[in-house]
């Protein structure tokens, strides 16, 4: 069995928020410790310290790539730099096996009064490539860029999103045992970050080890088998990354939208059921879901009517639908009263993590009573090999090969005799 080509095992790192010396008493008694090695213990917190990575382990075997999300100041970059050696952990260790490289700033050594073919040599070299090698691939890194009509103009004249495509093309051509990744896709035009993932997928398949930090969910989930989710230098979750995904999707959300205590309305129940029976989140494309909900008024409410809502990762709508669409009429609500509605659907989505909303309203005045998104994530599990974010149950029903236009001709007129 191999072993993993990463491996941290209960890491600490802590920080001091600044040093302030005021005065000569201050400066002085600093500057003795430092020299005597006095004070705290280097795994102790003092005055003004904080802990940016707080008893962090996971594992990547080679081929595996693992995704690290997180609020900022979670301390994922603080992590990739333990791991690139820039910094040194105060408590625990980590194991990296084979030669590892790490993409921070992929721009990073550019010299901008050079052109970009010198630029590729540069890059290259400061990543680590021999001259042949880059010689190699020279053709190839130009191709991938994209830009290879300026290859011979100096990069000062490059827009930053052409240096970007040039520094990640460089990058994108290593070939270590492990790649550290923090948010270089945010770089670029949608097709160029899309191609980045596919080279990046390239490269897991190889059996290079990667780990990836990023904001964008999206490439997280299309890239990564497992994810981990760091808040105030803690591990909160590892797993799965869809799982991970929705916890931290719908802890987001709760923080932004949770209804206030001087709300309209209290949720007093919220129920999904499915194939598997009640109080379930996880669904494959096309089933049958029974959403109940009951909601307690705390003021009189006019005209109100109850509505449910699907947003994706990245908090766009994909379906909504009241009461009131769906053929009940709006009602009069006294304050202690319950209003109770049951909706039944389709799951008809393809494979991904969606937010269940709820809300109520009047509509015609476009009056929010009461609003609450992200109040639980669903995960919908791929069905077939199709993509996309709707499920509309394809079936292909004729698949042939035609002979060419003319061959046909030749072939009818034969059989006629001309």
């Amino acid at each position: 069995m191999s072993r993993p080509a990463v491996q941290v095992e209960q890491l600490w790192k802590k920080f001091h928020r600044g040093e302030y010396h005021d005065s000569l008493r201050d400066l002085i008694p600093a500057i003795a410790r430092k020299l005597m090695r006095r004070g705290p213990a280097r795994d102790e917190l003092a005055a003004g310290d904080f802990w940016a990575v707080r008893d962090v382990s996971f594992a990547v075997e080679p081929g595996e790539s693992l995704g690290i999300i997180g609020p900022n100041g979670s301390g994922k970059s603080t992590l990739l730099k333990i791991l690139s050696r820039i910094l040194r952990p105060n408590r625990g260790r980590f194991v990296v096996r084979g030669k590892l490289r790490a993409l921070i700033e992929v721009a990073a050594g550019f010299h901008t009064d050079l052109t970009g073919r010198e630029n590729i040599y540069l890059n290259g070299a400061i990543l680590g490539m021999r001259r042949a090698e880059i010689d190699r691939k020279f053709d190839d890194i130009v191709a991938f860029s994209g830009i290879e009509p300026f290859i011979d103009t100096p990069v000062k004249r490059y827009s930053s999103g052409m240096q970007a495509r040039l520094g990640f093309a460089v990058a994108a051509h290593l070939e270590p045992d492990v790649l550290l990744v923090d948010e270089v896709l945010a770089v670029g035009d949608a097709v160029f970050q899309e191609k980045c993932l596919e080279r990046m997928q390239e490269i897991a398949q190889r059996g290079t080890a990667i780990i990836f930090i990023s904001h964008d969910l999206q490439a997280v989930t299309s890239l990564c088998q497992k994810c981990l989710l760091l808040r105030q230098g803690q591990r909160v979750a590892y797993g799965e990354t869809s799982d991970v995904v929705a916890q931290y999707t719908t802890e987001c959300h709760e923080e932004h939208d949770r209804p206030s205590e001087n709300a309209n309305c209290r949720l007093v129940r919220t129920t999904v059921s499915g194939p598997s029976g009640g109080n379930q989140m996880t669904f494959r494309s096309g089933d049958a879901a029974r959403i109940e909900i009951e909601i307690e008024a705390r003021r009189d409410l006019a005209q109100a009517s109850i509505e449910i809502y699907l947003h994706d990762r990245s908090n766009q709508l994909v379906f909504r639908a009241s009461t009131l669409q769906l053929g009940f009429a709006p009602c009069d609500v006294a304050a202690g009263e319950r209003l109770t509605a049951a909706f039944d659907i389709s799951v008809n989505l393809q494979a991904g993590v969606f937010g269940l909303g709820v809300g109520v309203r009047r509509i015609e005045h476009a009056l929010n009573y009461f609003h609450q998104a992200w109040l639980m994530p669903w995960k919908v599990l791929q069905s077939d090999g199709a993509s996309g974010v709707c499920y509309l149950n394809c079936q292909a029903t004729r698949y042939e090969v035609l002979p060419a236009a003319g061959a046909r001709t030749g072939a009818i007129g034969q059989a006629s005799g001309l």
